[in-house]
């Protein structure tokens, strides 16, 4: 039997799922239903939403502007991290969620509903994104997961629910893909795209264009960071949103940021996924090459541990953790000097460093120098060595004498 339930805010993006959930939380729990819907982005996906929203049985309808607060607050904390899920995602999925779920919480107590819905499957990720911020910011909230709840089984049974209710849809059985959509990325799931050995086709692209489509000439493009943060690009300064607006078309322009992966969900199954992540790609490679001239080694390499923690932690949707603070601080503080500039070439989906500068970096011509130099004396480099390697010049002497050859 279900909790009783008077007022649940829904997580709403007007696509197929939450269409039919709209629908289907007045039909099965017979209360209001407020439905909220993350700015992040998404462009042309927003118009109208509000209106469909309401027509397709909302009693009230909120769409929040919340791309500064996704840039500076979500964006730029993995950027410092250099946080890859796998070596390869760059978690624009991820880190919208906590966000979302975040602000989801804050209409529910400001408008007195007992509930949250969101229309994650059983299957995804992002359920557990969801619900655990749901759980670290108010666990008082009941939390509604119809995929959870519900006799449909797949998409083509939402389809039919959707066409037997007369709901509004765009999606058909013939273009089953599920999108999401960001100022970061674009994600591409389902479909054929559930054989891994199909190929991603041209007319699935939406946020970036082949490489074989890309111009034949190369484009140059300096960034500038203070503090590990992207500040200006070729000389201009930007805020964060147009910063990322601009690095999205040349990254479009030029097909860079398209990458086809399989991953291990944390629900225990394997996916397959397109990310398209232009101006996330071009950040990525500019920030790993300013801290490469700047951070010395052994700070650098514990923090590339500490990414690949740090990733797994943002994927689980762990972002509210006390761990992931904790290494937050660990990181700002690696990024304090992280200020320069970088030069980057864009060609063929490829993104090429020509250059990186900065009064904080501690290369040094005079010590890496292949020429002669009066600094380092090349001769210090045998007593090193001898120290250095004495555990192993002692297992091979071990050796020989239990081979009789000593």
């Amino acid at each position: 039997m279900k909790k009783e339930v008077k007022k649940v805010v829904l997580a709403y993006s007007g696509g197929l799922d939450t269409t039919v959930i709209l629908h289907w939380l007045k039909e099965n729990y017979n209360c209001k239903v407020i439905t909220f819907t993350a700015d992040l982005g998404q462009e042309d996906e927003l118009e109208g939403l509000e209106e469909k929203a309401i027509s397709s049985g909302a009693d009230k309808a909120y769409v929040v502007d919340l791309k500064e607060e996704f840039i500076t607050d979500y964006v730029f904390p993995v950027l410092k991290a250099g946080a890859i899920y796998e070596g390869t995602y760059l978690l624009g999925t991820s880190f919208a969620r906590p966000i979302a779920a975040k602000e989801q919480v804050k209409i529910a107590e400001k408008e007195g509903a007992d509930a949250v819905a969101h229309g994650c499957t059983g299957k995804g990720n992002d359920q557990v994104r969801f619900e655990l911020t749901y759980k670290a910011l108010n666990p008082k909230l009941k939390i509604i997961a119809p995929w959870r709840e519900w006799n449909l089984k797949s998409r083509e049974d939402e389809i039919d629910y959707a066409k037997k209710h007369g709901l509004a849809t765009t999606i058909t059985k013939e273009k089953i893909y599920s999108n999401d959509t960001n100022l970061w990325h674009r994600s591409t799931e389902g479909g054929i795209l559930e054989d891994p050995w199909n190929e991603f086709p041209k007319n699935a692209y939406g946020f970036t264009k082949s490489p074989e489509d890309a111009p034949d000439e190369s484009e140059t493009v300096e960034i500038e960071f203070k503090k590990g943060i992207p500040v200006a690009v070729n000389g201009d300064k930007l805020s964060p949103v147009d910063l990322l607006i601009e690095l999205n078309k040349l990254g479009k322009k030029h097909g860079v940021g398209m990458v086809d992966m399989v991953e291990n969900r944390l629900v225990g199954i394997k996916s397959r996924g397109v990310y398209e992540t232009p101006g996330g790609t071009i950040l990525y490679e500019a920030h790993k090459q300013l801290e490469s001239i700047i951070l010395d080694a052994n700070t650098l390499h514990h923090k590339m541990d500490v990414a690949n923690l740090y990733s797994r932690l943002v994927y689980y949707g762990l972002w509210f953790s006390e761990l992931k603070e904790a290494l937050d601080a660990f990181i700002d503080k690696t990024q304090e000097k992280v200020s320069g500039v970088v030069r980057l070439k864009l060609y063929k989906g490829n993104v090429i460093t020509l250059g990186r500068k900065s009064k904080f970096s501690t290369y040094r011509e005079d010590f890496a120098t292949f020429g002669e130099d009066q600094i380092y004396n090349q001769k210090d480099a045998e007593g090193f060595i001898n120290l250095y390697g004495l555990q192993l010049t002692i297992r091979g002497l071990k050796k020989l004498e239990e081979e009789g050859k000593l």
